[in-house]
C-alpha cells in the first residue's frame, strides 16, 4: 500500500514540475524576467495565493506592489505574464496609441452582463459603434439633460431631508445616478422604486461573483464555472439585470414610434441631435445597428452610466466631509454663482465657472479613481523598462497607482486641489492623471458625468453641511466592477440655517 502511495506522490510531483517547465518555456516567462517584478511564481504557489485571495486582498496586494516597485513591473503565473503599468510615460504607450485599443481578455466575462457593446467590443465593430454614439454626447444634448440634473438634485435633497441625519451615502446616490441616466440617455422616468432597487442589488451581486472569477484561475475555465455552479448562479443574478433593460427599450421605442408618427419622417431624422437610446433607435431604422446592438448598448449604458458616477460622487462626498476647510469654499464660491443669477436657474457656463469646484472634484478623482483598473492586449510589440513585451501580452493599467505616483503628486496621500491649477497641470505628464481613461477609447460620457456630478454637490451643499462618520483610516476598498468600499460610506448631513 505503501508503494502506491509513493507512486501517487511521485506522479504528482512529477506533473506539476513537467507544468513548471513548460510554462517556463512560454515566450511570456521571458518577458517577466526582461521587464522585473515579482519573482515567477511555481504551480504550487499559483494554486496557494489562488486558495488564499479575495476581493479585499487582492487590492491591497496591488497596493503593496506598486509601492514596492515604483515603476511598472511583471506578475507572472501559469504560463502569463501580467505587465501592471502605473507610470505615465507608460500609460501613454498603452492607452495614448491607437494601436492597442483591444480589451485584455478578463473583458469577455463582462459579456453575459453587458454583451459586446462599447465598452468590451473591438475592432471595426467598436469604431462603428463610437460613430453612432458620439453625437449622443454633443454639448447641445447636454443643455437639454441640464434641466433633468438639476430636477433629480431637487428630489435627492426631499429624500436626504426625509433620511436620518447619518446617511450610508451609496444606496441614496445609486439611486440618483440611475434615475437620472434612465431619464436623460435613456429618456424613460423610472416608475418603480422596487424595481430600481433589485437592479441595483443584482449589479452588485453580479459584480462579486465576475470578481470572483477573474481572481481563482479555475474558474476561468467555462466548463468549470460551469459545473460548479457559477453559471447558473450568474444567469439567476443577470434575469432582473436583462429584464429592467429590456423593458427601457420597449418603451422607449413606443415614445419614439409616437413621435415619428407625429412629425414628418424626414425632419425629424435630420433633427440635429438625439439623446442615446432615441439615437440607437433611429440607426435600427437606418439598418446601422439591429436589436440585440441596442440591448448591449443599453446594458452598457445604464450601468457604467449609473455605477461608476455614484461611485465617484461618493467618494467626494466623503471628501468634501473629511475636510471641512474645503467644503466651505466649494459652499461660496456655489453660493456666490447662484447670488449673482438673482434667482434665475443656474446655466450650464455657470457650472464651468466653478473652478475651485472643478479642482476638488479632480482631486477626489485623483485619489479615488471610479474605474481604478483597465485591461489591454498588446497587439503589437512594445517597450516596457526597456525590455519588448511581444504581441498579445496582458497589461494591466492601474490607474489607482498612477495617481499616487510621488514624481506628479508629491505627498499623493493628501488631499489637495491645488494640484490641478493650470499652472501645475501644464508641467504634468499629460497621462500622470487619467480618471476617464485616454486615447481612442477614453470615456465617452465623461462631460455628461462631469455636469451631473456639478449639479449634485450643488444641490447637497445649499442645504447641508457634510460631517463624515466613516473616516480615512476606516476605508476598506475591494476588488469590484468599479471602486467600491467594503462597508458602506456613512456621512451626517447637516441642514444650513
Amino acid at each position: 500500500m505503501w508503494m502506491i502511495s509513493l507512486s501517487v506522490v511521485l506522479f504528482i510531483f512529477y506533473v506539476i514540475k513537467l507544468l513548471d517547465i513548460y510554462h517556463k518555456s512560454h515566450p511570456s516567462y521571458k518577458v517577466a524576467l526582461g521587464i522585473g517584478g515579482l519573482d515567477p511564481l511555481t504551480f504550487c504557489q499559483t494554486i496557494k495565493l489562488a486558495l488564499t485571495i479575495n476581493r479585499e486582498n487582492i487590492f491591497t496586494s496591488f497596493r503593496d506592489f506598486a509601492q514596492k516597485y515604483k515603476k511598472s513591473y511583471v506578475f507572472w503565473c501559469l504560463g502569463r505574464a501580467y505587465v501592471r503599468v502605473i507610470k505615465a510615460e507608460d500609460m501613454e504607450k498603452i492607452l495614448g496609441s491607437a494601436k492597442h485599443t483591444k480589451k485584455g481578455f478578463v473583458y469577455r466575462y463582462l459579456l453575459a452582463l453587458l454583451g459586446e457593446g462599447l465598452l468590451i467590443s473591438g475592432g471595426k465593430k467598436w469604431i462603428h459603434r463610437r460613430k453612432i454614439l458620439t453625437p449622443a454626447f454633443h454639448f447641445n444634448i447636454l443643455q437639454q439633460f441640464l434641466e433633468i440634473f438639476q430636477q433629480e438634485g431637487a428630489k435627492l435633497i426631499v429624500q436626504l431631508e426625509r433620511s436620518e441625519t447619518v446617511v450610508e451615502v451609496p444606496k441614496l446616490i445609486s439611486k440618483h445616478t440611475l434615475d437620472v441616466i434612465c431619464e436623460t440617455a435613456m429618456g424613460i422616468k423610472l416608475d418603480s422604486q422596487e424595481e430600481s432597487q433589485i437592479y441595483r442589488e443584482s449589479i452588485h451581486q453580479a459584480g462579486k461573483v465576475l470578481v470572483l472569477r477573474f481572481i481563482k484561475p479555475w474558474l476561468n475555465s467555462d466548463f468549470v464555472f460551469r459545473i460548479l455552479g457559477y453559471e447558473k448562479l450568474l444567469n439567476k443574478i443577470l434575469q432582473p439585470i436583462h429584464s429592467f433593460t429590456r423593458k427601457i427599450i420597449r418603451q422607449r421605442n413606443i415614445k419614439f414610434m409616437d413621435n415619428r408618427d407625429q412629425q414628418d419622417c424626414e425632419i425629424y431624422d435630420r433633427r440635429q441631435k438625439h439623446a442615446m437610446l432615441d439615437t440607437l433607435l433611429l440607426a435600427e431604422k437606418n439598418n446601422q445597428i439591429d436589436l440585440e446592438g441596442i440591448r448591449e448598448e443599453v446594458g452598457t449604458f445604464t450601468f457604467e452610466g449609473h455605477d461608476t458616477t455614484a461611485s465617484a460622487i461618493n467618494m467626494i462626498l466623503f471628501s468634501l466631509a473629511e475636510n471641512p476647510g474645503i467644503q466651505e469654499k466649494v459652499y461660496e464660491e456655489i453660493m456666490e454663482i447662484i447670488q449673482r443669477k438673482n434667482g434665475n436657474s443656474l446655466e450650464i457656463f455657470d457650472y464651468t465657472n466653478m473652478t475651485y469646484t472643478d479642482r476638488v472634484i479632480k482631486e477626489s478623482l485623483r485619489l479615488y479613481p471610479p474605474v481604478p483598473y483597465i485591461s489591454r492586449e498588446l497587439t503589437e510589440d512594445q517597450l516596457i523598462n526597456g525590455y519588448p513585451a511581444p504581441t498579445g501580452t496582458l497589461v494591466e493599467a492601474h490607474i489607482f497607482d498612477l495617481h499616487r505616483d510621488p514624481q506628479y503628486f508629491p505627498d499623493p496621500e493628501r488631499f489637495d486641489p491645488d494640484r490641478f491649477l493650470p499652472e501645475q497641470v501644464e508641467k504634468r505628464h499629460p497621462f500622470a492623471y487619467l480618471p476617464f481613461s485616454a486615447g481612442p477609447r477614453n470615456c465617452i460620457g465623461q462631460k455628461f458625468a462631469l455636469l451631473e456630478i456639478k449639479t449634485v454637490i450643488e444641490s447637497i451643499l445649499i442645504n447641508f453641511h457634510l460631517s463624515p462618520i466613516t473616516q480615512r483610516e476606516d476605508l476598506v476598498f475591494v476588488a469590484d466592477l468599479v471602486l467600491r468600499t467594503a462597508d458602506p460610506i456613512k456621512i451626517k448631513f447637516t441642514r444650513r440655517s
